[in-house]
C-alpha cells in the first residue's frame, strides 16, 4: 500500500500553497523590477528602436522569468512537503543505486 501524499492533508496543503503564492508574490515584484531595469537601460543605452521591441523584450523577459519561478516554486513545494518521497516508495524501497 502506498503512502498517502501529504498534500492529502488540508493544513499542510494550505500552508504549501499559501508558501508558494507568497513566493510568487515576491517573483512578480523582481520581475516587474527587471524588466524595468532592462527596458530602461536598452533606451539609454541603445540606438532608437521601434516601441514593439520594447514591447516584445518586455513579455519576453517577464515570461520567462515568471514560468521559471512557478516551475521552480513547484519543485520546492513538492519537495518540501515530502510528496517526493511519497511518489519514490510507490513501488516499494526506494532505488538507492542512484547518484
Amino acid at each position: 500500500m502506498t503512502k498517502p501524499s501529504p498534500l492529502d492533508d488540508p493544513t499542510s496543503a494550505a500552508f504549501a500553497w499559501a508558501r508558494w503564492k507568497r513566493m510568487m508574490r515576491l517573483m512578480c515584484a523582481v520581475t516587474g523590477v527587471t524588466v524595468v531595469a532592462i527596458l530602461l537601460y536598452l533606451w539609454l543605452a541603445g540606438p532608437p528602436v521601434p516601441i514593439h521591441f520594447y514591447i516584445a523584450t518586455g513579455l519576453g523577459v517577464g515570461a520567462s522569468m515568471l514560468l521559471m519561478a512557478a516551475l521552480m516554486g513547484l519543485v520546492f513545494m513538492s519537495n518540501g512537503t515530502g510528496h517526493d518521497e511519497s511518489v519514490a516508495t510507490m513501488g516499494g524501497e526506494p532505488d538507492d543505486t542512484q547518484d
